[in-house]
């Protein structure tokens, strides 16, 4: 049975060339970058190479980079930081943040007495930015805007410019978790100023267990891991120079083809779409995920007109991997969070499925689904 698999916004299949240059590094870069002969000098060479390339593809400086083991610690590292260093007393998000950012509040609120604020969202899950003004115009003190890029349950696309905008009027700092955006939008911090964003490298086809934060260059950033003296002092542990090297190559790949790519996609998607309102009449879609301008080419959440209890378990069965929501809480027993937020209780009811595409993928495996959910359901 051949499997399909279209759970890319849980994770990417890594490419060939990045295998390749990651093998390859292995088999000859075996120096400490922090030693300092030859051998580690050669090592450090290659990570701040790196760190130059990532730096070009996002229009900053490559000191504004810090690499790390994914996007959950580079969200901890900004926001603890902005609370413990910068002196921010008010953060202000979203209830449908991923859980990197809400459970970071959280402990932060708890820890520090610091005031949560959330914005107001509409029933589709979009930022209501007449509220966001409010909230940032009757706070005093200093202040952090953290909103997600792309949602990774429901897609939906943040309006970054109209946020950095507001963000920028009321002298409060910007952070947004662009794990689900970096690799797969275009993100220049020259034409939108962000003071600080997150990227983890499996989401577009690189590695697991590592990623980056980008924090604007004047702040002054503590690690939250202590040790060595290891990205500028911001980030204690030696470099994990082979991942560093393979997602360098993964968002070039990535950035170099992506028109290209993301068009295939969305006509992947649109196809889909199109499909499933044919043959099932009363399916709905999360959140803005049907919308090919509002929402990531790569992510459509399905709701279907009832409860199937085994729907995911079936399709299993059947080699078609997909999700209910996000990867990182699959453990729980209470739904998705995102769902849970903008759906009446009757909705949450009806079985939601999360498809998530990427360039593998292909139009007879679309068909191959519709034909599978057919029998499942009817």
């Amino acid at each position: 049975m051949k499997s399909i698999y279209l759970d890319n916004a849980a994770t990417t299949p890594i490419l060939p060339e990045v295998i390749d240059v990651i093998s390859s590094s292995m088999a000859t870069i075996y120096g400490n970058p922090s030693s300092t002969h030859q051998i580690g000098r050669k090592a450090k060479s290659l990570v701040e190479t790196a760190r130059k390339n990532i730096a070009k593809h996002l229009n900053v400086a490559s000191n504004e980079i810090i690499f790390t083991a994914g996007g959950s610690e580079a969200d901890n590292l900004i926001l603890q930081n902005s609370v413990k260093n910068l002196g921010v007393t008010t953060i202000i998000s979203s209830k449908i943040e991923h859980h990197a950012v809400l459970h970071t509040i959280k402990n932060l609120v708890k820890e520090f007495g610091i005031t949560a604020l959330w914005v107001d969202l509409d029933e589709n899950g979009d930022i209501n930015y007449t509220h966001l003004e409010q909230l940032l115009q009757q706070t005093d003190g200093k202040k952090i805007v953290s909103l997600m890029y792309v949602n990774n349950e429901i897609g939906n696309l943040l309006n970054l410019k109209k946020v950095s905008d507001l963000c920028l009027k009321y002298d409060a700092l910007f952070h947004s978790d662009t794990v689900q955006g970096v690799g797969h939008f275009e993100i220049d911090v020259k034409q939108i100023p962000i003071d600080f964003f997150t990227a983890s490298a499996h989401k577009f086809h690189g590695p697991k267990g590592v990623g980056f934060a980008y924090i604007k260059k004047g702040f002054g950033i503590y690690p939250i891991l202590h040790g060595g003296e290891q990205e500028r002092g911001a980030r204690a542990g030696t470099e994990n120079i082979h991942s560093i090297l393979g997602m360098e190559k993964a968002l070039e790949i990535a950035l170099t083809n992506l028109e290209e790519e993301s068009t295939y996609i969305q006509k992947l998607k649109s196809s889909f779409i199109k499909e499933l309102k044919s043959n099932f009449k009363e399916i709905k879609f999360n959140g803005l995920s049907e919308s090919e301008t509002k929402s990531s080419y790569i992510i459509l959440n399905v709701r279907f007109p009832k409860e199937y209890a085994m729907l995911l378990f079936n399709l299993d069965l059947k080699g078609i991997a997909v999700s209910g929501g996000s990867a990182c809480q699959s453990g729980s027993n209470k739904g998705s969070h995102v769902l849970n937020t903008i759906l009446s209780e009757a909705e949450t009811t009806k079985t939601s499925v999360r498809f998530s595409f990427s360039k593998f993928n292909t139009e007879q495996e679309i068909d191959t689904v519709i034909d599978v959910l057919k029998q499942i359901i009817n």
